[in-house]
């Protein structure tokens, strides 16, 4: 069995807020979405061009499909737009009496309005009360509320006029529009606060936030946790979400529900790479092992462009792989955060090439250049003699600059980067692929060819 949640909102035809949002963030924490589209807007992540009302018998019988054959476990509702939608949604929540979370959408990211004037009071007659949850951003709770909101304080005044005097059973005032260094949200429920901090993330890549956190509050409540838990876990999944959000469109890109998921997934594919990468080194060691320089060799991946920020997100080899003879044995299982000099490449090679996934370092000779120059591998170097004062200095700094001088050197990033050494450093070749076990496959290669 699983869990079914269902959201009640328009359709954004730029997919990052509005059903679009929900349903992706449905799959992401693993309940099956359904929809009741109440309106079709012509959106995009800079503005709202158009708006086209769904008829309302339409939107009720949308729900009334839905229930009758799958049931909800829980729905959501997000833009409402007008009274009369707002009168069949109601009568359909009272008729089922499913738990649901309110979305009360007033304006687009973009500016845009998406609730009527005169539907507001339908909604805090209509809806506010039937709501097991309502999550209104500041400005919403401010229209809900009554009351000018300049400060925390302020959003627990808010919170707790929308239960105890608009009826709903729990509230969440969102604290994105406010200032600091954290996002803090207020959650009024069964009489007491909860602040929800997180760090505040600088991100135009916005857009379906609230869409996006009232439906992981949903499908929480779907599969079964109470107020508190879904709200809390709600919070750490938007977060990931904006984090992780899209550079996509001209305006505010939209967040990216499906981190959530994703992040454990190639988490999960850059290990096995690795390890399958390994065997391929290891089995082949009468070759390897002559490629291996005197700090040994370390194999790295990483995660797609998009989620690589730092070494933690490169998966290397704890202790190296090192030589014991004519083979070669990784010291143990590939770990995030193993490697330190190679990640620093390998996350600046990706930089001018995103494609770029995975890197190794191996022993710098006339015989291995001979090796590399007969498969045809294209080359550049950086001669650490030229390095200024002000990169030695700085930790971290030498292996990202020598990167950068490669390419500028070749005018691209070549599959192998030489590190001609200097006082206390070996030189070296570092190789760059699309995966581990392609870099793997190469080192066997360049191997034989000695």
């Amino acid at each position: 069995m699983i869990s079914v949640a269902l959201t009640i909102a328009g359709s954004d035809s730029g997919g990052g807020a509005g059903i679009q949002a929900d349903l992706k963030t449905f799959a992401a924490l693993g309940v099956h979405g359904t929809c009741a589209i109440t309106a079709i807007t012509a959106q995009n992540t800079f503005s709202v061009t158009a708006v086209q009302e769904v008829d309302p018998d339409v939107v009720e019988k949308q729900i009334d499909a839905v229930v009758q054959d799958m049931g909800v476990d829980a729905a959501k509702t997000g833009m409402l737009s007008s009274s009369r939608i707002i009168e069949a949604v109601s009568r359909a929540v009272r008729r089922y009496g499913f738990p649901l979370v309110v979305d009360p959408v007033m304006i687009a990211k973009s500016g845009a309005p998406l609730l009527r004037e005169d539907a507001v009071e339908a909604l805090i007659k209509g809806i506010i009360p039937l709501a097991k949850v309502v999550t209104p951003n500041i400005p919403e709770a401010e229209r809900l509320s009554g009351i000018k909101i300049t400060s925390l304080e302020d959003m627990r005044r808010a919170a707790k006029i929308i239960v105890e005097e608009l009826g709903a059973e729990a509230a969440v005032v969102k604290g994105g529009h406010a200032e600091g260094e954290e996002s803090v949200d207020v959650l009024y429920y069964s009489g007491s606060f909860k602040e929800l901090r997180t760090r505040r993330i600088k991100s135009k890549n916005t857009h379906g936030t609230g869409c996006s956190f009232s439906a992981a509050i949903t499908a929480e409540l779907a599969k079964g946790e109470g107020i508190e838990i879904a709200v809390k876990k709600a919070k750490e999944f938007i977060y990931i979400a904006i984090e992780y959000g899209l550079s996509i469109g001209r305006g505010n890109g939209p967040v990216n529900p499906m981190a959530y998921l994703q992040l454990d997934a190639e988490k999960f594919r850059v290990l096995e790479n690795l390890k399958e990468a390994i065997k391929i080194l290891e089995e082949n060691g009468a070759f390897v092992s002559n490629l291996v320089p005197e700090c040994q060799m370390n194999l790295v991946m990483g995660l797609p462009r998009h989620y690589l920020r730092g070494v933690e997100d490169v998966a290397g080899v704890p202790g190296r792989i090192v030589k014991i003879g004519t083979k070669v044995k990784a010291s143990s299982c590939p770990e995030f955060g193993a490697s330190w000099h190679m990640a620093r490449a390998l996350i600046k090679a990706s930089e001018y090439d995103p494609r770029i996934r995975a890197a190794v370092n191996i022993k710098y000779s006339e015989e291995v250049m001979r090796a590399i120059e007969k498969l045809g591998i294209e080359t550049s170097y950086y001669n650490r003699s030229e390095e200024p004062e002000e990169i030695r200095r700085k930790e971290g700094a030498s292996i990202p600059w020598g990167i950068e001088q490669a390419v500028k050197r070749a005018g691209k990033l070549t599959e192998a980067i030489i590190d001609l050494g200097g006082i206390g450093k070996e030189p070296m070749v570092k190789i760059f692929g699309l995966n581990a076990v392609d870099v793997a496959k190469r080192v066997v290669e360049i191997g034989r060819g000695l």
